[in-house]
């Protein structure tokens, strides 16, 4: 098994390596330019359509305009807004947000395109449950043509759905119960696969009902769990109103030149924070995945473009709105430099054992400081310290900065000198590697003996609300996390279901919800493997794009004729209003 995920984990850092960025970031600006900023018409007559101004009963589709936004929204807006959003800053500084805005604005274009080309050629057989995607777009068109172009259209199009189906397992099921899970044995000590199940209870009463349910269950949940989100951000960043222009500006300061480390943060260079922030970007509205296309395609329209600049609407509310939200209140409360939680007590030594670095102390829970925020350790409780490599610096971060692991554990008998059942620190070995530095020293030694309580993902969003407002961050974060997730699953479960429906027909939808719903269950017990369920959340992710950028680039142009096409009948009045 840890041979099939090396060799994942290589395909994905080819995968995610320069080239993937600068490419899609130039198939943003080449669409966005060619559709003369089609985001202008996303933001104006996208939000007329959504509204229902042009919604007709009678085309073909299954859901409104508005329900097919909600529906895609359902899985974008998810935790990659809270927890996303929380990594990125955390390990790439205020630089990475510039580079989400980017992705999101030129996201705006890409979703645009992808969703008017997929409208243009999804399966309407069954007027009442549509079927759209990439997949239905190459089976369209090179597939047409017969012969081994159809063949090769069916192959293209099977790799799209199967790595299809391993985000939705992975990043759109596994990830958001495992995260939530996490976040609620923090707060509220309840056994994460006690979490896990009822999640999945409540995900199989939505997805067993189809795309109309999960219309109908999105249009609801989406707003609701936005608005309340919205608020209770807008309420931390009012209370550091004066200080928002200077934050504006370190963000894009730090877009284009290196972050120091200070307090928690330990650096990041330039390049760091661009290809962390446009992953987690992308990881969050979906652009040019071709994802969203799928629940799009579901919507009852005459006319793929009407649909397209609906869908543009998407990166907007995601990325522009959500993401920079969690991103100010995480950066104005100075969650990602926060002050150490009080010195350690004790000698750690940190040597070179082969290509890893094995840290040692004595094994005491005393060492821990007593925690400033009134808190106590507990067993689970993650924790760092921040070393340093002489003379070094990786060329990622420019820092020679280092984070040394340790978790609180229960002893189980196993521990010498710690009594049956106390509370012990446990040491992570610390991998570097050794392409990153010039010659790594056979010790590291720490920068001081601060600890930093370790906050992933959402908890760190979690712990940002919690320092203006205590408590806050416990039930807000917590609740908007299992909305969050629940919708996103929901959404997910239908795209992956459709892929399923290209591979083998409906008759693989039941076995395959079955499938979904057990994985969502064991989510927590992959904590352990973090690492593999990171690999294939970025495999799976990453060969979407493969699969999908080239359909958006060569075939795009088709899109952007029937944009085109599109609003000169709307200047012309040709379009009825049906309210």
């Amino acid at each position: 098994m840890q041979t099939i995920i090396d060799i994942i984990g290589t395909i994905s850092h080819f995968i995610w390596g320069p080239w993937t960025f600068l490419l899609l970031m130039g198939v943003g600006i080449l669409f966005t330019v060619w559709s003369k900023f089609i985001q202008f018409g996303a933001m104006t007559h996208g939000i007329q359509v959504v509204r229902g101004l042009y919604d007709n009963p009678d085309d073909p589709g299954a859901i409104s305009h508005f329900q097919a936004l909600a529906a895609a929204l359902s899985a974008t807006v998810g935790l990659g807004n809270i927890g996303g959003v929380a990594l990125a800053i955390g390990l790439g500084g205020p630089g990475a947000l510039f580079w989400m805005w980017i992705i999101g604005i030129l996201g705006m274009a890409l979703k645009t395109i992808e969703v008017t080309l997929a409208l243009m050629y999804r399966n309407t057989d069954d007027p009442e449950n549509p079927h759209g995607g990439a997949m239905w777009v190459i089976e369209k068109t090179l597939g047409a043509k017969g012969g081994n172009s159809a063949k090769l259209a069916r192959l293209l199009g099977g790799f799209f759905c199967v790595t299809l189906i391993i985000s939705t397992m992975t990043g759109g099921n596994m990830f958001q119960s495992w995260n939530v899970a996490a976040l609620t044995e923090q707060y509220f000590h309840l056994n994460p696969l006690m979490t896990s199940t009822i999640m999945a209870a409540m995900v199989g009463m939505v997805i067993i009902g189809g795309i109309k349910r999960i219309g109908s269950v999105a249009g609801k949940l989406v707003p609701t769990m936005v608005v309340m989100y919205v608020v209770a951000a807008f309420s931390v960043i009012a209370m550091h109103i004066t200080e928002i222009p200077g934050l504006f500006a370190l963000i894009i300061k730090s877009a284009f030149s290196p972050t120091e480390a200070g307090g928690a943060f330990v650096g990041a260079g330039v390049y760091f924070a661009f290809t962390v922030g446009l992953k987690r970007a992308l990881f969050s509205n979906e652009a040019g995945q071709g994802s969203a296309p799928i629940a799009h395609c579901a919507a009852k329209t005459e006319y793929p473009a009407r649909e397209g600049v609906v869908a543009g609407i998407g990166p907007f509310i995601d990325t522009l709105l959500i993401c920079t939200l969690t991103a100010m209140v995480i950066l104005c409360t100075n969650t990602w430099d926060r002050e150490a939680a009080g010195k350690f007590d004790g000698a750690l030594t940190i040597s070179k054992s082969g290509d890893s670095y094995t840290p040692k102390s004595a094994p005491h829970i005393s060492q821990l400081p007593a925690l400033n925020d009134g808190g106590s350790w507990n067993k689970g409780d993650d924790f760092y310290l921040i070393a340093q490599v002489p003379n070094n610096s990786r060329e990622d971060r420019q820092s020679n900065r280092v984070q040394v692991y340790g978790s609180v554990l229960k002893n189980d008998g196993s521990v010498q000198g710690i009594g049956a059942g106390d509370l012990y620190i446990a040491w992570e070995t610390l991998d570097l590697n050794a392409a990153e530095w010039d010659s790594p020293p056979q010790e590291l030694k720490l920068v001081d003996t601060g600890v930093y309580r370790k906050y992933a993902g959402a908890q760190l969003t979690a712990h940002a609300f919690d320092r203006e407002f205590p408590g806050l961050g416990k039930w807000l974060v917590t609740l908007a996390a299992w909305l969050f997730a629940l919708s996103t699953m929901i959404s997910w479960s239908y795209y992956g279901e459709q892929g399923v429906v290209y591979l083998v027909g409906n008759k693989g939808i039941l076995p395959y919800k079955v499938l979904f719903i057990l994985l969502s269950v064991v989510a927590p017990l992959a904590a352990g493997n973090a690492a593999e369920l990171g690999a294939l959340i970025d495999f799976g992710t990453g060969a979407m794009l493969i699969a999908n950028v080239p359909i958006i680039l060569f075939m795009g142009h088709l899109a952007v004729k029937d944009i085109k096409v599109y609003f000169k009948k709307l200047e012309a009045g040709e379009f009825k209003r049906h309210r």
